[in-house]
């Protein structure tokens, strides 16, 4: 086992060696993640979460009108609903 040893600043953080960082295939502004586990501490990349995947892709237009989509995808659902009846 290696150990490798680093200063935690005032505001509780800390960096991650660069040996640990291509180790796990970590990248800047990826997500890691503390898995703690009988007293254990494990640092290990994050897995794929909707948090992690935000600002991932830009909208096609800014803003959004989430209400405009959300009410044209319920008329498209109504429509072919009652052209299955």
């Amino acid at each position: 086992m290696k150990e490798i040893i680093t200063t935690i600043t005032q505001r509780g953080q800390v960096t991650i060696p660069a040996e640990v960082r291509r180790k796990l295939g970590l990248r800047p502004k990826g997500k890691v993640a503390f898995r703690i586990d009988d007293g254990q501490v494990r640092l290990a990349p994050a897995e794929y979460t909707l948090e992690s995947a935000f600002g991932s892709v830009t909208p096609q237009k800014r803003p959004e009108d989430f209400k405009r989509i959300s009410r044209e995808a319920k008329d498209e659902h109504a429509q072919k609903t009652v052209e299955e009846l």
